[in-house]
């Protein structure tokens, strides 16, 4: 887990053994550890953190074993135990399981790390840095699939669709290895490990891919390959197997996998519908 506060400062805890706490050992944290001071966004992989100072300095640390540090140099494939700069003039970056996904301040989408199902959004197999593509407003890397938005609010997919977590309304192992355009209109997207979500302009939400836990929210239990229009007046949203959305007015909604509670409506029953748990919710 990692965290900013109010001052800049990044902190983070738990799991250690492939160094992604960033504080030089393997100890597991249990309580928060301070990390860097100037910090202005951090996104963390399966065992991999990537942070972006105020400065749109790039830093990497945890586990490296598929290059998704973003490490050029030969042999440089291990992990590293604190903060490694990366790049420079970065905005965005979108850690997915093993990949990891930059916007630089020119708009340019830049990718490396693990491609065996196309996540990178090439063809190209080794782990350099690539290129993607230009104009890019937002970027989510998911467990191994990538979804981006341009600057005209174009959604794009890319990499695994085992659960027809990319949207295009197939079924497959690798989905595609260059962007595919799966919706317009599109301001916000969350991708997790199989799923996707996506708010479009007029504050609709829509939802793909695994289904098995009801993470849709479509009221069934039911893979979906194309985007299903699940609420209204959504102002932000977080994918995963317990989905997250907060409306335009506050209130909090959770639905999916409950086994131990994670919906927070009190239950252990898993919910395929939203259901309100909070008011009052920060607006993003």
């Amino acid at each position: 887990m990692a965290a900013i506060t109010q001052d800049g400062v990044l902190w983070a805890w738990g799991s250690n053994h492939s160094y992604q706490v960033g504080d030089s050992t393997t100890i597991d944290r249990h309580r928060p550890i301070r990390i860097m001071d100037n910090v202005a966004a951090v996104s963390a992989g399966w065992a991999h953190i990537m942070a972006i100072t105020q400065d749109g300095v790039l830093w990497a640390w945890g586990n490296n074993n598929t290059g998704q540090q973003g490490i050029l140099r030969i042999g440089e494939y291990r992990g590293h135990y604190n903060p490694l700069r990366v790049m420079d003039n970065v905005v965005t970056v979108s850690a997915g399981d093993w990949h990891t996904m930059v916007i630089k301040q020119n708009g340019a989408l830049w990718a490396w790390g693990d491609n065996s199902f196309g996540q990178l959004g090439t063809t190209t197999p080794t782990r350099d840095h690539y290129h993607i593509m230009d104009n890019v407003a937002a970027v989510s890397a998911g467990g191994a699939h990538t979804m981006a938005i341009t600057q005209d609010g174009v959604l794009w997919a890319w990499g695994a669709n085992f659960f027809g977590q990319l949207g295009d309304g197939t079924s497959t192992i690798i989905g595609n290895r260059d962007p595919i355009r799966i919706m317009d209109n599109v301001i916000t997207v969350s991708a997790s490990i199989n799923n996707t979500m996506a708010i479009t302009q007029d504050g609709v939400l829509w939802s793909w891919g695994y289904n098995e836990r009801g993470q849709v929210g479509d009221g069934t239990t039911t893979d979906r390959h194309s985007p299903i229009r699940i609420m209204n007046n959504v102002a932000a949203v977080s994918s995963g197997l317990s989905p997250m959305a907060i409306t335009q007015d506050g209130v909090l909604w959770t639905w999916g996998y409950n086994e131990w509670g994670q919906v927070g409506d009190g239950t252990t029953t898993n919910r395929s519908n939203p259901v309100r748990i909070m008011d009052g919710m920060m607006l993003p």
